[in-house]
């Protein structure tokens, strides 16, 4: 008796083709496991060393920040007018990181060159906006003048600088509403509600309304300090010199800077005598000494940037941080290296 030969399930060919499919599913979810874990292991690793940079970028720069408070120091100890000649107004020019700290010559390390810059500023040298409020919350119309007579000749409306007055006003009643008196001259819970954040550089003016090109037209000439304070007349421009002065030109201003470079004032009678005048005008808004600085470090790494800008004070021989502010992001395409004034 013949016996039929034996036949595969026709099931099996398909039953190979789904451990097929399977087996490419299980590879395919094994490999993006691993890519996934490699890229978290990738980001963590970036993460780690981009804190590390911060840190030993903040590091650099509190290391520079203190250079410039012992020059200041130094400066207070030694007297006499703070003017432009003085170490303290000499810029560091972006230079090598390496340039001021020990060479490590085992150090095969070929990771970028960081590169350090900063400076030191007198922050007297602009008109301060704090001046045109009095300790009694209102404006002080000889203030508000000077502001008026800066903004003219900035070429901006005279009116710029009543509104400017007047909402800076509001927004130091409402930083002292804790005071009811204070508050009851805002206007009270309302007038509270609509006064603005009170600015602490002219960056924030544009919390006061003023829009991003006027503030740069300001920059140079206007500031915001915690306290009034007067003009150096030895650091100065001419514009806010002519502003601060009734009755000065710019031309004569221009004179008054021409004769600084020559020999630094002493005293405001040598602002007098550099004008031929001695009666008749006022010059008691000038100062030829300063208490308030403005210290900037910049580091840079090829086109990573932190900046930090702090407000100090120097009072007798302590110079105090008031403020400050820090900066990180990309160098702009074309940048100089240097710090925006």
């Amino acid at each position: 008796m013949r016996t039929r030969p034996h036949r595969a399930p026709a099931t099996r060919p398909a039953q190979r083709g789904a451990a097929l499919l399977m087996a490419m599913v299980i590879v395919t979810l094994v490999a993006t496991f691993a890519a996934s874990m490699v890229w978290q292991q990738w980001r963590a690793v970036q993460v780690e060393g981009a804190e590390r940079v911060r840190a030993q970028a903040m590091w650099v720069l509190s290391g520079a920040l203190d250079w410039a408070r012992l020059i200041l120091r130094e400066d207070a100890r030694n007297g006499g007018a703070d003017h432009l000649g003085e170490a303290w107004a000499t810029p560091l020019a972006e230079a090598r990181l390496s340039t001021f700290l020990a060479v490590d010559n085992a150090n095969t390390d070929d990771a970028p060159e960081a590169f350090l810059s900063g400076r030191v500023e007198d922050a007297t040298s602009r008109y301060n906006l704090r001046n045109v409020v009095d300790g009694n919350g209102e404006l002080d119309p000889q203030e508000t003048a000077v502001l008026r007579r800066l903004c003219e000749t900035l070429g901006l409306p005279p009116s710029l600088g009543d509104g400017l007055a007047a909402s800076y006003r509001r927004a130091w009643l409402a930083q002292q509403s804790a005071d009811p008196a204070m508050l009851a001259r805002l206007g009270g819970e309302s007038g509270l509600a609509q006064a603005a954040l009170m600015p602490q550089s002219v960056d924030q003016l544009v919390w006061l309304g003023l829009d991003a090109a006027t503030v740069e037209r300001l920059r140079p000439y206007l500031t915001v300090l915690p306290d009034a304070t007067g003009v150096n007349a030895n650091t100065a421009p001419k514009e806010v010199i002519a502003a601060v002065v009734e009755r000065l030109d710019l031309a004569s201003a221009e004179r008054l800077v021409q004769a600084r470079q020559r020999a630094a004032f002493k005293d405001t009678g040598d602002v007098g005598r550099a004008l031929g005048v001695t009666t008749g005008m006022d010059f008691s808004r000038l100062r030829v000494n300063s208490d308030f600085f403005e210290v900037r470090g910049r580091l840079r790494l090829e086109d990573n940037v932190i900046e930090q800008r702090h407000l100090v004070q120097r009072v007798g021989m302590d110079v105090l941080v008031r403020y400050q502010t820090r900066f990180s992001g990309l160098e702009p395409s074309g940048g100089s290296g240097q710090t925006r004034p």
